[in-house]
């Protein structure tokens, strides 16, 4: 894959004929601007791709190849935040590069792309200067001719971008300015869109969740069709191997398993089990190189944690071959996942599933009615399994018990999570609380798994030839810590399990 740079911009346009024929005004003076430089004009021709049904420019994503300027070749835009965008590229060919394919594959899956909209520009370019010399950011004048079909449409727009590093406050300082001078911030948050309000070919506006507003249907769809769309989000972000994105996309999938089990009385199960199977095997898939990841982190920390007297044999340098041999194939093993028919099945089925809902008799009910005894269930599940494993002697099986504890808690906490716009404090209050148990929990797990690890480590270490002494440190060090949890976890249960915690749901 090309280049991926951070965009941030503003676009802008003339209120007024007036205002278009004086211009852009000088921006020398305007904040730290010290100078404008005169870069010349350039002609860009772009074609924009999509599916015929405008899946990306209904996500805010756009896909073109052009030709023209220094960065001609295929620019894929994802959207961050309002006016921030990501920008990939990829290297000038007649086909869409593979690489870009599979950046949108979560949204377009099997209906193919296609060119849609051909945009013709004129672009005067000028560069924003400091008083160094340094740029601030790219300052263009872009005459636009837009060609969907028979159907054309003209427009002028003025774009403002800046240089890597430069505080985006600059941009306001442009905008009064400009405010002053007869421009306004563009209503469209890209050219194509613009292109494609201007030749009446706007995309569809996305279904909103089925069934009738205000019942406990039409709350739980809302939800689900949120955590779908998390998931889709997060497809490319995956591929992309940025921070975090295999973790928030697992979230998607255990959301959307768990509330198909906490709202049963509002959907049919035997619709949503299977799919609550196929969602169990993503995020299984994205887990292998997740799960190596968190626990590479918590090894390295009780590592450096240690004073270099108890660092015996080369520890760090075996704790790296070790994680990279772990790692080599779970990259591969999650992108194997995102680009299987097995996935696309998956998402397909999402979406039939939020467009034709199974909804049984709870779904008509209101959500003050359902809502807390879907929560309360769960909870009592919760307080079962905390209650088995405390009763359970230390070893081998208490932490199963307490792992599966730990995973009810989490649905108590999805679902406690799931209910807030609709039970307020109430239930946000209680997900607070059980996410307490959950970290808890969670960190006495992970404290299973290093000790695991751990061993395995140390009997590498020792086939090797080199001391295992740091290892049996660290495991005895999780064991302890391991303890520690098991003697919290009763306290932390009892403010957890206090009944006015759940008498304020109902």
């Amino acid at each position: 894959m090309a280049d991926t740079k951070r965009e941030i911009e503003r676009k802008f346009e003339f209120s007024k004929a007036k205002s278009a024929r004086r211009g852009v005004p000088d921006l020398t003076g305007t904040a730290a601007i010290a100078a404008v430089s005169d870069q010349g004009t350039v002609d860009l021709d772009a074609v924009y791709y999509d599916t015929p049904d405008q899946r990306l420019a209904a996500d805010g994503l756009t896909l073109r190849r052009r030709t023209g300027g220094a960065d001609e070749g295929w620019h894929l835009k994802l959207p961050v935040s309002p006016g921030v965008r990501d920008e990939i590229g990829a290297a000038l060919s007649d086909t869409v590069p593979p690489s870009l394919a599979a950046l949108v594959r979560s949204r377009v899956r099997d209906a193919g792309l296609r060119p849609q909209v051909r945009l013709l520009s004129s672009r005067k370019v000028s560069h924003l200067l400091d008083a160094s010399g340094a740029l601030l950011a790219e300052l263009s004048t872009d005459a636009v001719v837009a060609e969907r079909g028979d159907t054309t449409a003209a427009w002028t727009e003025v774009e403002v971008e800046l240089a890597d590093g430069v505080d985006p406050e600059l941009l306001d300082a442009v905008q009064e300015t400009f405010r002053k001078a007869g421009l306004r911030v563009s209503d469209a948050p890209s050219k194509l869109a613009r292109a494609l309000a201007e030749t009446d070919a706007e995309p569809p506006a996305r279904p909103g969740a089925g069934g009738p507003g205000g019942t406990a249907g039409a709350h739980v769809l809302a939800y689900l069709t949120e955590q779908r769309d998390a998931l889709v989000a997060q497809d490319p972000a995956v591929r992309r191997n940025l921070p975090d994105s295999v973790h928030q996309m697992r979230v998607a999938t255990r959301r959307l398993r768990s509330a198909f089990k906490t709202y049963r009385k509002v959907l049919d199960r035997e619709v949503t089990d299977p799919i609550g199977e196929e969602l169990r095997w993503l995020a299984a898939e994205l887990g292998v190189d997740r799960d190596q990841e968190v626990l590479m982190e918590r090894l390295q920390a009780h590592l450096a944690e240690l004073p270099r007297t108890l660092l015996t044999g080369p520890v760090r340098s075996r704790l790296r071959t070790w994680n990279t041999s772990r790692r080599s194939g779970s990259r591969r093993k999650a992108l194997a996942a995102l680009d299987s028919d097995r996935y696309v099945t998956l998402l397909n089925t999402l979406d039939a599933l939020l467009d034709a809902p199974p909804l049984l008799d709870g779904a008509a009910r209101s959500p003050e009615k359902v809502l807390p005894k879907a929560v309360l269930r769960d909870y009592a599940r919760l307080a079962t399994r905390i209650d088995g494993a405390l009763a359970l002697d230390e070893g081998r099986e208490r932490d199963l018990a307490l792992h599966e504890a730990r995973k009810a808690a989490k649905r108590v906490r999805y679902a406690a999570e799931s209910a807030v716009p609709e039970l307020g404090k109430p239930a946000k209050h209680l997900a607070k609380a059980v996410k307490k148990v959950q970290t808890l929990l969670g960190d006495h797990q992970d404290s299973v798994v290093a000790r695991d690890a751990l061993r395995g480590l140390a009997a590498q270490a020792t086939a090797a030839g080199e001391p295992a002494f740091t290892w049996g440190l660290l495991y005895g060090r999780e064991e302890a810590l391991a303890e520690r949890r098991e003697r919290e976890l009763p306290d932390i249960w009892a403010k957890v399990s206090a009944p006015a915690l759940r008498t304020a749901l109902k």
